[in-house]
């Protein structure tokens, strides 16, 4: 009776519906299919999960001692049954071969299947190659015992200073606690957060774009705030002139740079040949005819990469009539159709950005000088206002497709992260706006006499903001916190959009390949309501423990 007391009344429904939940996956086919299909369960594998749970097992014991020791009422029960567990699954690891295959898969699915040589090539799930095995065998014949060590090491640390004098205590106790939390921080984050689970992969990428959107955001959310506390100055207002002359003159500078001469030469009755780093203003203004004597239909082009090329197919009279090349390489027997003259791409595109960050640069410094503010200030609270009034999936679609291909043409190719990586940071972008309101909220909450007072004891800006304001205003925004978790757990299946294979996306996958109505879409709506009730939980756990309702 005291459980179901504990349990929020509106959870009782679930609770009451999980018996015939659990009956429903265990005894249908096409829910079992369905369920295995949208957590990423491969084939075999099972293997790895003894490893998985014994690293696990080892890493969150770890910092469960560390957790522990750290508590206002002591459990030196508790603390050395931690300790205790967590040693027994280091001996685990050292004993057996169980990790093995939870470690070669994450090798494997680590690397590009088709260039890299570790794996087997055409082989689903992936598998390392015989050498390669060997390879990752021999890491952790030393990396393993390591961990082991370093375990040993730091709770005999941990348990040596609880009795020493004062000095060495603290000393010894700190030494121990910076040597657990690295080893079991770096081993949980690393299962947790990077490493690649096979049997639950559609799960993993859900929490896991989740959790990095959320702190993300939360990150940028603060950034946010900062810039709209920055106090206004006269020099920051002159160097916000300075900076927008400066950007103006470059602007101009690449703008004015000398044009290049283009001829369109040959004859329009079939393609004309376009050359590689020819401006895209002259081939937009070829193809659709805007220039004289051009006909009404759309003229097709073909792409080369030198102008000799280009001559050489004009000359064979196949399907390519004339070309559009640089004055200096056109023939002087062709006939000419059309001369100009125009910027080269990297200038103008150059000029252009310069240009544009000049002016809202520009708008900015005008807009602080008008209202006594910086100008930093105000641009983080057009970010904010701009974010929140555009729709999540617009944001996701245009960070992932036209955002991420534009630096990647800028960069060469250098800069191009994966799908996954772009949703992240599309999400953490759309959801830092409403994080940075809940912060200022929360800061605002703070009395000024409590900042007068800290000013008036010494303190900085800084270590205002770090021991009196940010404490206080987390314990007040803990539960709209809380909120925006549960909401970008869900609005991550937005980001199937960009063929990421998360819970919504393996969803639609089976769905199209089974033709099954209901099985799939009420299985993806399960795993999406325990992932937010373990969520809520979580938040409830931290209210209790900062009392939120009688701060």
């Amino acid at each position: 009776m005291l459980f179901i007391k504990s349990v929020r009344p509106s959870n009782l429904i679930i609770l009451a519906a999980l018996p015939f939940i659990v009956y429903l996956f265990a005894s249908s086919s096409d829910y079992q299919r369905s369920l295995q299909a949208i957590l990423g369960v491969e084939p075999g594998s099972s293997a790895f999960v003894p490893g998985f749970l014994l690293l696990s097992t080892a890493f969150v014991s770890g910092i469960s001692v560390l957790v522990l020791s750290k508590m206002k009422i002591a459990r030196p029960r508790l603390t050395l049954a931690a300790a205790l567990l967590a040693l027994i699954a280091t001996a685990a690891i050292l004993a057996g071969d169980m990790v093995h295959p939870f470690i070669a898969s994450v090798v494997a699915n680590s690397v590009d299947p088709f260039k890299s040589s570790l794996v087997v090539k055409g082989v689903t799930p992936r598998q390392l190659t015989p050498d390669a095995d060997i390879m990752v065998r021999q890491v952790e014949t030393w990396l393993w015992p390591i961990y082991a060590f370093l375990l040993v090491v730091g709770l005999g640390l941990l348990a040596t200073g609880n009795r020493a004098a004062v000095q060495t205590e603290s000393r010894m106790r700190r030494t121990g606690v910076w040597i657990l939390a690295v080893t079991n921080g770096a081993g949980l984050a690393f299962v947790f957060l990077f490493a690649y689970i096979a049997f639950a992969s559609g799960l993993a990428t859900t929490i896991r774009a989740a959790i990095a959107a959320y702190l993300l955001a939360a990150a940028l959310g603060l950034v946010w705030v900062g810039l709209q506390k920055l106090r206004y100055t006269r020099s920051s207002l002159v160097a916000f002139i300075l900076l927008t002359i400066g950007l103006a003159i470059l602007s101009a500078w690449f703008l004015l740079q000398p044009r290049d001469d283009y001829v369109l030469a040959g004859t329009l009755e079939g393609k004309i040949g376009i050359v590689t780093n020819t401006p895209s203003g002259l081939i937009g203004a070829v193809r659709f005819g805007q220039f004289d004597g051009a006909p009404k239909a759309e003229i097709p082009v073909r792409t080369f990469v030198a102008p000799q090329q280009a001559i050489e197919t004009v000359g064979k009279k196949q399907d390519v009539s004339g070309a559009l090349l640089p004055a200096a390489s056109v023939p002087s027997d062709w006939p000419i159709i059309w001369r100009t003259e125009a910027l080269n791409d990297r200038d103008r595109a150059a000029g252009i950005t310069f240009s544009v960050v000049a002016i809202v640069i520009g708008l900015l410094t005008l807009g602080g000088f008008l209202h006594s503010r910086h100008p930093l200030s105000i641009g983080s609270e057009f970010i904010v206002d701009t974010i929140r009034g555009i729709p999540m999936l617009v944001i996701v679609l245009y960070v992932g497709l036209p955002l991420s291909g534009a630096l990647k043409d800028a960069t060469q190719g250098v800069f191009d992260p994966p799908n996954l990586m772009r949703g992240i940071v599309a999400m953490a972008l759309a959801y830092s706006a409403y994080l940075a309101e809940i912060f200022r909220s929360g800061i605002n909450a703070i009395p000024v006499g409590q900042i007068e007072a800290a000013a008036s004891i010494g303190l900085n800006r800084w270590q205002t903001a770090r021991l009196v304001i940010l404490p206080q205003a987390f314990r007040i925004i803990i539960p709209p916190l809380g909120n925006e978790l549960i909401a970008i757990l869900k609005d991550t299946s937005l980001l199937s959009i960009l063929s990421i294979r998360d819970i919504t996306q393996r969803m639609r996958e089976f769905q199209s390949a089974s033709f099954l109505p209901f099985a799939p879409y009420n299985s993806a709506a399960v795993l999406y309501i325990l992932l937010t009730l373990a969520a809520a939980s979580l938040v409830s756990l931290i209210e209790k423990k900062y009392d939120v309702k009688h701060r």
